[in-house]
């Protein structure tokens, strides 16, 4: 970190954005910035690069007070209770991943939104000039969509009451801010997207990937689902119930077929036990959504034996079993295929 990387401004330009960024220059070593913070410097490193960042050199100045306000915050919140030394290093890390993300993508949108070389013409001022006044505007709008979040998983946990098996679908509380419910979940991607890719140029796969991203987040959304995370040609949504993620995975294929701009899509859906840990999910139903969906034919969506079971009886699906499969880490795999029921044959 030391050292300026390739691609990155040099010297008093970089010095400006840090300043404007960070609220002021770097000052501070690693073991400054630990012993103001009042934390041991090894917690301090740990902490450093669970969020993502280069390693720094023992001399090197590069820390800021704000360096020092943040590992305060982490520590009022270990004193406080409300998380622990290990869960705030898996919550750095969780907010480093997401965060590094939403700003590799805010910084190149604001540069090529004022011009490749970060110039405006003489008199219209700098990137860094719009970093300035739009700073403000951009923590507003994130501070609101994650206050609106919070709002609405904050209803979905009151509703379920406490973590200790008795609420509905609830399986127990593995700690450390992880959750256990049973839950649908389902895995979408793009048929044959990588021969796709092959043939057309960077801007043409750019309106691929953001027509399906809006697509497959308007069908998740209107069905009440969740999208836990895009990645690439494929989205992972999680549902409270089997049927809403039925419903959703139905009408995704209805759409991707009905536009020319996208090619087909295939879904795997699952149901059971999932864990919740930092906005993503994981367990035996994640896994099989996923196998499930390696599998299905295009424009085709199926399921596992416990959602099937879910469905069974309620109007409106089609199930049809179909031969056990083997797949990575499953030799028997048993697919449903499900479809509406009024296009079943």
């Amino acid at each position: 970190m030391s050292a300026t990387r390739p691609g990155e401004p040099e010297g008093g330009a970089l010095r400006s954005v840090e300043e404007v960024l960070l609220g002021g220059g770097r000052v501070w070593t690693r073991r400054e910035v630990a012993e103001r913070a009042g934390v041991e410097l090894e917690h301090a490193v740990h902490v450093w690069r669970a969020l993502g960042f280069p390693a720094v050199d023992e001399d090197a100045r590069v820390f800021t007070d704000a360096d020092v306000e943040a590992l305060r915050a982490g520590e009022r919140l270990v004193a406080a209770g409300l998380i622990t030394e290990e869960s705030e290093t898996m919550m750095a890390r969780a907010l480093g991943h997401h965060l590094s993300r939403l700003a590799d993508w805010q910084v190149h949108t604001l540069r090529d939104w004022v011009g490749g070389d970060g110039e405006l013409s003489p008199g219209q001022g700098t990137l860094l000039d719009h970093m300035a006044a739009l700073l403000p505007e951009i923590e507003m709008v994130q501070r609101y969509v994650w206050r609106r979040h919070l709002v609405a998983h904050a209803g979905h946990v009151l509703a379920e009451g406490p973590e200790d098996g008795s609420a509905p679908g609830a399986t127990g509380a593995p700690g450390g801010g992880a959750h256990v419910r049973d839950r649908a979940v389902g895995f979408t991607d793009m048929v044959g997207y990588t021969r796709m890719s092959r043939g057309l140029d960077g801007a043409e796969l750019v309106r691929v990937l953001d027509r399906f991203e809006s697509m497959t987040g308007d069908v998740v959304a209107e069905g009440l689902g969740q999208v836990v995370k895009t990645i690439g040609d494929e989205v992972l949504f999680v549902c409270e119930s089997a049927a809403e993620a039925a419903d959703i995975a139905l009408e995704l294929t209805a759409r991707a077929g009905a536009d020319p701009g996208l090619p087909q899509v295939r879904t795997g859906l699952a149901h059971g036990a999932v864990i919740g840990r930092f906005g993503d999910v994981y367990g035996s139903a994640v896994n099989i959504a996923a196998r499930l969906t390696a599998v299905a034919r295009p424009a085709s969506v199926l399921v596992n034996t416990a959602f099937a079971g879910e469905l069974a009886g309620m109007a409106g699906y089609a199930l049809r079993p179909l031969r056990p499969v083997s797949v990575r880490g499953y030799s028997r795999l048993r697919p449903v295929l499900l479809r509406a029921a009024r296009s079943a044959s």
